[in-house]
C-alpha cells in the first residue's frame, strides 16, 4: 500500500512569557539529541540548527504568541513562522531534511516525541523558572 504525503501545520500558542533563545536552546538540543544518536550530526545540521537559534534570539515570546510550523508534503523543507502582539510575523525556512525530519519527530512522535534528556531539561527549566 503507497501512502502519499501529507502537508502539515502544527501551531504552538504561547501560555507562559519566555526569551525566545530559551525556546531556541530547548529546540536546539531536543533535535541535536536525535540527529547525534542516529549519527547524522554534521556540520550542515550543526549550521541549520544554529540558524533556528539565531531566529529565536531576538523574540520574546508574549502570552498568546504563537510559533507555527509547516511541513510541505512535497519536499524535506520546514517553514517556522513567529507571531507576537503587535508586531509583523518573522518567518525562516529551514532546509536541512535530518534537521526538519527531526522537528517533525520531536513535536509529532508521539510517545517517543520527547527525548529523556529533554523532559528532564524541560523539567528542571520549569521548576526553576516557578521558584523564582
Amino acid at each position: 500500500m503507497h501512502v502519499a504525503p501529507v502537508e502539515k501545520f502544527l501551531r504552538v500558542v504561547v501560555i507562559k512569557e519566555i526569551k525566545g533563545s530559551q525556546y531556541g536552546v530547548q529546540l536546539e538540543s531536543a533535535v541535536r539529541d536525535r540527529l547525534a544518536a542516529d549519527d547524522k550530526y554534521e556540520e550542515e545540521e550543526e549550521e541549520a540548527l544554529e540558524k533556528i537559534v539565531e531566529f529565536f534570539q531576538s523574540k520574546y515570546f508574549k502570552k498568546d504568541s504563537t510559533i507555527t510550523f509547516h511541513f510541505p508534503a512535497t519536499s524535506a523543507t520546514a517553514e517556522i513562522s513567529f507571531h507576537t502582539e503587535g508586531k509583523e510575523e518573522s518567518k525562516i525556512k529551514v532546509e536541512n531534511a535530518n534537521v526538519v525530519e527531526n522537528i517533525k519527530k520531536w513535536y509529532l512522535g508521539g510517545t517517543r516525541g520527547v527525548s529523556p534528556s529533554t523532559i528532564s531539561s524541560l523539567a528542571n527549566t520549569l521548576s526553576a523558572e516557578l521558584t523564582k
